[in-house]
């Protein structure tokens, strides 16, 4: 490996590249050559999806792609959650808390919703639920990246993770 930068503003694909201890040259796949890389790292040019995914499958990281969905891409910054957690326990235990919160709310939910219209009286109620959903979903990421990390780093086989009986 060359020589590590002592640039101190490294953006997530240049610090994501050095952590997988490769050079410009053997991070290079086809259509994402050293120079183009140089450009991203060094924020001369735009990132491109399918950049970040060559990125996040050469170096191994796949919170690129969340990363890249919440923070540059138009689009993922509306629809896309932000994974934060990345340890199991802590997902695990966030996972409990907010379902556990939910299970509490569900007859709510169903009483709020029954008549297809929410009123006034009902709104403050809707929006913790949904706020409750929004922590699950946003959970589910997290174990899902979690999932995805192990398998790039070779820590779970990608076969382990496949349904019984699925062909996927």
């Amino acid at each position: 490996m060359g020589r590590q930068s002592i640039k101190a503003d490294k953006n997530i694909y240049f610090r994501s590249r050095e952590e997988a201890g490769l050079t410009r040259d053997a991070a290079s796949r086809p259509g994402l050559s050293p120079d183009r890389i140089e450009k991203i790292e060094s924020g001369k040019t735009q990132i491109r999806p399918e950049d970040v995914i060559m990125m996040s499958e050469t170096y191994k990281k796949p919170e690129l792609l969340n990363y890249y969905c919440t923070n540059e891409c138009p689009i993922g910054m509306k629809t896309v959650i932000p994974v934060n957690k990345h340890e199991l326990s802590q997902i695990a235990l966030s996972m409990l808390k907010s379902l556990g919160e939910l299970d509490s709310r569900k007859d709510r939910l169903i009483d709020i919703c029954i008549d297809n219209k929410i009123t006034d009286d009902e709104l403050p109620e809707f929006v913790a639920i949904k706020d409750a959903l929004t922590e699950i979903a946003a959970t589910a990421s997290a174990m899902q990246l979690w999932v995805d990390r192990m398998i790039a780093s070779g820590e779970i086989p990608p076969e382990a993770m496949k349904k019984p009986g699925s062909t996927a």
